[in-house]
């Protein structure tokens, strides 16, 4: 090459870094189920609570790095004060934080003050928004919210925000007091850090877009909505008028790779991204080969079918390793519910003997580590109660029937109480002769049909007829919600690091919000009102540990596993670690665009 031509090939090559440099930082992901909507008090799935935490805001948060889990201030100017009885929660908001620019707000700038905390908070109350996540706020019992909203269903009008209820005011213009009926020590854990159900909306934006506000997430986060089609891509745009606020995350002092990122980004303004832009892709081969060829940043959560051979032995292959991809390997925090039985439903729901011992019997029936090592390719633990590792009130020594599988006893079981062949198709029909028909809703995704394939195998080895329902996943949450599924599957996930959340799974007042299976038992509910009050120590813990058991026994959910995620990065991703907690991922991380564009240019 003369020196003329390698002078120019320089250059060219000085002048294309010089252009990615000043290219966007752009993070490109996909979720694996649709997201449902962006309004905190009507939604409670995983993928659109990831959306909205973006842009809204709570008092607290989670430290994206440290290790134990660690709150500490969000929009709050210091921690909480918290009276010694727990009953009383005192927020004193940051002056100075302002709304992203909307047409609601007419030109103005709009600070977010304790009254907008106050009034999103009174949103979950008001039957107009039904909203899933009342349940939350109902066990805490929030002094007069509970009275007014049966008022207002009483007489049937509009829910009135103006009235001042005793457990929930502003004393003044920048300071939120929440006083309660009953002890909550980790109210402030369980409210004030979920930004995805409980961040502060503006009053004008809720009113300017009425039912529409699904549509028109505005709040005071790094992130606003800048596109959207419905169950296709989510795009997030850096909100220009975010205040300053710097990297400042607490790394813990063993591990290295935090370590080294809180080096890396102290001090960077965020967010750092300019745009998160987030694909719908449900079947996980066009996710992966989406990464693969660095059409996406991030492969967050591996597809389990791709474990074998891009984590062999729980390492990342060396092909991919040569690539410069890295991965991040942590529990997800969750419980698997490979069955969820709706409780008012003729077939499967009951009290009665008989009735819970069908529902035992499906359970010993079905292969949950079969699932794990078929299905979820050894990328899970088994389940013995529904409370996940790193929460308090786990027990790591706990064995409960939950985790066996045995086919033997679940056809003795059913002998034994009357679900036998009575017209010799070879089905098992109702002690009183009529047909037994269980209905399984699903999704079209391969992992469904996986696990699909699974449950009538397992159900058609004891002599059980099983039928499957197949709609998309948001179709099967909102008439599950409704009670209008027999058995449905999904999971369940952490907000916070506590056994409260999975408990609340099977807790009478919760049903059409996170109880599922419309599960109702007195002795349940008292040992879950019971642990909600005791401060953390060994009779809370021997309380969770009863109540969990009772779980078990009535069996309103077959619980089968606690997931393991690995996230796999390409190099040009900057500061990724899984916190579970953290479900705004997004703003604590860099893409570096050079890095990006030396691999499109291969």
């Amino acid at each position: 090459m003369s020196v003329r031509s390698f002078a120019a090939a320089l250059m060219l090559v000085l002048a294309n870094a010089a252009v990615a440099d000043d290219a966007p930082r752009v993070l490109r992901y996909a979720f694996p189920i649709a997201e449902t909507g962006f309004d905190p008090a009507q939604i409670s799935d995983l993928y659109s609570r990831t959306v909205v935490a973006g842009i809204f805001e709570t008092p607290l948060v989670f430290d994206f790095l440290a290790r134990p889990f660690k709150m500490k201030p969000g929009t709050a100017a210091e921690m909480p004060g918290i009276s010694e009885d727990f009953r009383s929660f005192t927020f004193r908001i940051r002056p100075g934080i302002y709304f992203a620019d909307d047409p609601a707000f007419k030109g103005r700038k709009r600070e977010l003050v304790a009254e907008d905390y106050v009034y999103s908070l009174k949103r979950h109350y008001d039957p107009r928004w039904n909203s899933p996540n009342l349940y939350r706020l109902e066990a805490a019992k929030i002094l007069g919210l509970s009275e007014l909203r049966r008022e207002v269903l009483k007489n049937k009008t509009p829910f009135p925000y103006e009235r001042e209820v005793e457990g929930l005011r502003a004393l003044d213009r920048y300071t939120v007091q929440v006083k309660l009926a009953e002890p909550s020590p980790r109210f402030h854990q369980e409210v004030m850090t979920d930004a995805g159900n409980f961040g502060a909306l503006a009053r004008e934006v809720v009113e300017a877009y009425g039912d529409k506000i699904m549509e028109h997430p505005v709040g005071t986060g790094p992130f606003r909505l800048a596109q959207w089609r419905r169950s296709s891509l989510i795009v997030l745009e850096r909100n220009p008028g975010f205040r300053e606020q710097f990297y400042d995350e607490e790394a813990p002092a063993d591990d290295a790779r935090s370590q080294a990122i809180a080096a890396q980004l102290k001090g960077r303004r965020m967010p750092m991204l300019d745009r998160v832009e987030i694909a719908i892709i449900e079947e996980s081969q066009p996710r992966w080969l989406s990464f693969l060829n660095a059409q996406s940043d991030l492969m967050e959560r591996l597809p389990n079918e791709f474990a074998p051979v891009v984590i062999p032995n729980d390492k990342l292959a060396p092909n991919l390793a040569r690539r410069g991809i890295t991965m991040d390997r942590a529990p997800l925090v969750d419980i698997t519910l490979a069955a969820m039985f709706n409780q008012d439903n003729p077939v499967v729901g009951g009290y009665t003997p008989e009735k819970v011992a069908l529902r035992r019997a499906i359970a010993l029936a079905y292969d949950s580590e079969q699932e794990i090592l078929l299905v979820r390719k050894a990328q899970a633990i088994p389940a013995q109660t529904a409370v996940a590792p790193l929460t308090f009130g786990y027990n790591p020594a706990l064995k409960t029937t939950m985790s066996e599988y045995d086919p033997a006893r679940a056809r003795a079981l059913l002998d034994l109480y009357g679900y036998v062949d009575r017209d010799g198709d070879g089905w098992r029909d109702l002690p009183d002769g009529s047909a037994l028909v269980l209905e399984y809703a699903t999704q079209p995704d391969q992992a469904s049909r996986q696990l699909a394939e699974l449950w009538q195998k397992n159900m058609k080895a004891v002599g059980l007829k099983m039928v499957f329902k197949v709609a998309k996943w948001p179709e099967n949450l909102k008439a599950s919600r409704a009670g209008k599924l027999m058995i449905w599957g999904a999971a369940w996930a952490a907000t916070t690091p506590d056994a409260d959340t999975f408990l609340a799974l099977a807790y009478g007042p919760n049903k059409g919000g996170a109880n599922h299976a419309r599960f109702a038992l007195p002795a349940f509910d008292a040992l879950y009102r019971r642990q909600a009050v005791l401060p953390d120590g060994p009779e809370r813990l021997r309380t969770i540990e009863e109540a969990s058991k009772l779980m078990v026994a009535y069996v309103p959910y077959k619980l089968s596993s606690h997931r393991i995620a690995t996230d796999l990065m390409h190099p040009w991703v900057i500061g990724f670690r899984r916190n579970p907690f953290v479900r705004e991922f997004y703003k604590y991380l860099d893409v570096d665009p050079a890095l990006r564009a030396k691999e499109e240019a291969k």
